[in-house]
């Protein structure tokens, strides 16, 4: 339970206090210091970047101006519309149309006046999308996002404090939050106070407790996020009496790499791949996306080989540098026969053969007995390519509700004052349960875009919404 400090004395104050260095915490931080308050920042592990390191650094912008310059239609009530046809009813679909109205000036911000490397990825569309509206770094990695968003506090002389865990939040006498108390094994007590704090934290997808009592269909995964998503700040927030909202969605990926722990692009699937079992076959519409087909992964065997052919890896390695290294380090194998394909991974050579030939005939037209309608490139060719995958789980998507200025929200209605949520302590916009709500970059949306949106009003300065 959060602590009482009766002695209002800290070691250091500031106006706005943000926990978690992630892209959330990174972007409320510059968000709070643009509209003037002093900032300060601690992070518990050594380096920045949490979940937004480990993923592609994708970030939706619905009606950019670089999609208009792109000659790509799009506007925030069409992004809407597609984030809730792949999420269906959920607990915080307002939160969605104001993210997805605020995504474009958010881009534009972190573009032109935070100086963030983001370009509009114009090649496909990504899932839940029906346009192309993601924009990442060029080289599509997480980091370098991060590593930009790190300058741009050091530019601006943002304070911020690395291996500096948060044990507890503190509280006044009146029960309202003044500040946090850092303490671990290298660090001494220390007590940062705030009128404002920012939780933007991970989530709780690393407590394995916490993940079979509230999303118990990937209890058994193998976990793939960022070490510091223990899921403590969740807990602080629902102690403090926050009601929690989506909390059984979450982020998996249907297809990590074996054993190599990276991600087998999606896009292998968008361009026509498709996954099958141990028994060589082919087990459902794997265009639900890459998290939503992680049950069912998990479902089939718990593993899974993605088949594509040469053709599609060229593509994916020439746009996207983790697929590259791993098609670099031996990760993916190619045959001219998918006889050989299956010889060597082990499958049973007559069922892959038979596999191919019928994805074929789906992707030429054919009606797919598993509903998929778009393959891509077509029908694979030969030289025919394969990796080995595992199903995983990268972050959870549920937490505090929250009001439109990432105020946690009691179950009454009311707000828990000098707080925000955002990151992977408040709510998201995957939908009630499960992974299948998850669209591209809606983890980056909800963190980044809530990050802006708390560190704005915590500097008493809220967006426009």
């Amino acid at each position: 339970m959060p602590q009482i400090n009766t002695t209002g004395d800290f070691d250091t104050e500031v106006d706005v206090l943000v926990v978690g260095a992630g892209g959330a915490g990174l972007v409320a931080a510059l968000a709070a210091h643009a509209a003037g308050a002093t900032v300060a920042v601690v992070e518990k592990h050594d380096r920045a970047g949490g979940n937004t390191a480990l993923s592609t650094g994708s970030v939706p912008g619905g009606g950019t101006r670089y999609q208009a310059e792109a000659g790509i239609e799009d506007s925030p009530e069409r992004m809407a519309e597609d984030l809730l046809r792949q999420s269906g009813p959920h607990e915080a679909e307002w939160l969605t149309r104001q993210l997805a109205a605020q995504s474009a000036p958010m881009v534009e911000w972190l573009r032109e006046d935070v100086g963030i490397e983001l370009e509009l990825i114009t090649d496909y569309k990504h899932v839940g999308h029906s346009v192309p509206r993601l924009h990442a770094p060029r080289s599509r990695k997480g980091q370098d996002l991060v590593d930009d968003l790190v300058r741009a506090l050091e530019e601006r002389e943002i304070p911020l404090v690395l291996g500096h865990p948060v044990e507890d939040l503190l509280l006044d006498d009146d029960g309202a939050v003044s500040g946090v108390l850092v303490r671990g094994d290298r660090v001494a007590e220390t007590r940062l106070g705030a009128p404002n704090v920012v939780l933007a934290a991970n989530g709780f997808a690393g407590n394995r407790d916490m993940v079979r009592e509230y999303c118990p269909d990937v209890a058994d995964a193998e976990y793939f996020g960022a070490h510091g998503s223990t899921g403590e700040a969740v807990a602080w927030v629902r102690d403090l009496g926050a009601k929690l909202e989506n909390i059984g969605a979450y982020q998996g990926y249907a297809a990590v790499a074996y054993p190599h722990g990276s991600i087998t692009s999606w896009t292998t699937v968008e361009m026509g791949g498709v996954l099958v079992n141990p028994d060589g076959e082919r087990f459902g519409d794997e265009t639900i996306g890459y998290s939503g087909f992680a049950a069912d992964v998990i479902a089939n065997g718990g593993a899974a080989w993605v088949l594509f052919d040469e053709r599609i890896r060229d593509y994916v390695a020439g746009n996207e540098l983790e697929f590259r290294e791993l098609v670099e380090l031996g990760g993916v194998r190619t045959a001219e026969n998918p006889r050989e394909l299956a010889r060597f991974f082990g499958l049973p050579e007559d069922a892959l053969a038979a596999t191919v030939e019928q994805t074929a005939r789906d992707a030429a037209g054919s009606a797919d007995r598993f509903g998929r309608t778009d393959f891509g490139f077509g029908p694979l060719q030969a030289p025919y390519a394969m990796c080995r995958t595992t199903p995983g789980l990268f972050h959870t998507q549920g937490g505090a509700a929250i009001d439109a200025d990432a105020r946690p929200l009691r179950a009454d209605g009311t707000q828990i004052p000098r707080i925000f949520a955002t990151g992977g302590v408040a709510v998201g916009i995957s939908g009630r349960t499960g992974g299948r709500g998850y669209s591209s970059g809606n983890g980056l949306l909800t963190a980044m875009g809530l990050g802006r949106v708390a560190g704005a009003a915590a500097a008493n300065v809220p967006l426009p919404r």
